[in-house]
């Protein structure tokens, strides 16, 4: 007999408010795959316009930065201040107006491109609170967010081959931009399909809609901890570079790495609910800091490709479970709703702290500023982790 906790006809039975059918499930995560497709393809866009002298050096980590940093802003703001409805137009009018921002960055250079990648990932960021809301309010929320970042990496990295290999080469930067603007466009197909609402979090007699103190903890730990990634990531071609490696091979690496987080993802949604949270971030950590290790010696371009595509996989493999480490610091989830913030924002503090550490001639400074970061987020982690108290609502999710 199946009981009435258990899904039957609907692909996803929410632990907070009804089962939604299968395409609309599907959709949603469309929606939310559009928002981080520029992600995909960062180091090697704004790389390219560096190498066109419409960025500076520094100016690749600020545009990341500010990109980022409007995901963030923009997501936690929507989180907190907005009720999931009328969710169809609100994401058919943002892919619309992403696509025009898109358009316009083919015809910016410095400051100009700083402030249309800004005002892009306040776009991005509301395309990802839609995903993030049907996230978190699932049974198992690392499954889904699993099948988020799987099928957003195939699609970072379908979009990464075709710049690499057709676009960029005739094109330059501009022609990524323009890719990233119709790809803009066809996300109006999931936005229409996705529900046109989702149930609000419940709160407790007493409570505000914020985390309470450790769901706050468990945010600024994701905060650092996704920051390190995003120093060294962002620098992706600057590092190879100065390992006397070409563009290309900072491109294969790029698609290569892409290849492996699908790899990551699709284990990561395979192990949901069966490998504990806390030995993943011990795993990836490690492989973080050995990869990091590789990039600062002046390596043949094999071995830095191959290094790199194995940070993907640890990296893809790990993101799901920055979910159930928010809800085992924060059973009531309002942190979990905010972990997509928490992330971009941490993205967006990594490529500018990484900034302030380089040169043109000089990119070693992210290695040590990564590993500082990494190693920082990871003890406030491990705190959460053995000072928590389990819960029955919270179990699934255990260290």
């Amino acid at each position: 007999m199946t009981s009435p906790a258990e899904p039957h006809d609907h692909l996803v039975h929410d632990s907070v408010g009804p089962a939604i059918t299968g395409v609309e499930a599907g959709a949603t995560i469309g929606v939310g795959m559009n928002s981080l497709l520029m992600i995909g393809v960062m180091p090697v866009i704004l790389g390219a316009l560096a190498d066109e002298h419409r960025l500076s050096a520094a100016g690749i980590g600020q545009a990341a930065m500010l990109e980022l940093l409007g995901m963030g802003v923009a997501t936690a703001l929507a989180g907190a201040l907005l009720r999931l409805n009328h969710l169809k137009w609100i994401g058919v009018v943002a892919s619309i107006a992403l696509a025009i921002i898109d358009l316009a960055t083919t015809q910016a250079s410095g400051l100009e491109v700083l402030a249309l990648r800004t005002a892009a990932g306040e776009v991005e960021g509301v395309l990802l609170w839609i995903t993030v809301g049907m996230i978190v309010r699932t049974v198992t929320p690392e499954r889904w967010a699993g099948v988020f970042f799987t099928a957003q990496t195939l699609a970072q990295l379908l979009l990464a081959i075709i710049l690499a290999a057709w676009v960029m080469p005739r094109f330059g930067a501009n022609g990524g931009f323009a890719a990233l603007a119709i790809a803009s466009v066809m996300g109006v197909v999931p936005a229409l399909a996705s529900p046109s609402r989702l149930a609000p979090l419940p709160v407790a007699p007493g409570e505000g809609g914020a985390p309470p103190p450790r769901g706050w903890i468990a945010l600024v730990a994701t905060v650092i901890y996704v920051a390190a990634g995003g120093a060294v990531g962002v620098y992706l071609e600057p590092l190879a570079h100065q390992a006397g490696l070409g563009a290309g091979v900072a491109q294969t690496a790029l698609w290569t790495s892409l290849a492996a987080q699908v790899a990551g993802g699709a284990a990561a949604t395979a192990m949901a609910g069966r490998v504990r949270y806390f030995t993943v971030f011990i795993i990836s950590s490690a492989i973080y800091l050995g990869v990091w290790c590789a990039f600062s010696l002046r390596e043949p371009g094999w071995l830095f490709i191959s290094v790199n595509a194995l940070a993907g996989l640890g990296g893809l493999f790990l993101a799901p479970f920055q979910v159930p480490m928010m809800i085992d610091a924060d059973p009531s989830r309002r942190a979990a709703m905010q972990s997509g913030a928490a992330q971009l924002i941490g993205g967006a503090l990594g490529p500018l702290l990484a900034s302030r550490v380089v040169s043109d001639a000089d990119a070693h400074g992210v290695l040590w500023l990564g590993c500082a970061l990494l190693l920082a987020g990871l003890a406030i982690i491990a705190w959460l982790r053995f000072t928590t108290r389990p819960s029955p609502r919270s179990s699934f999710a255990s260290g």
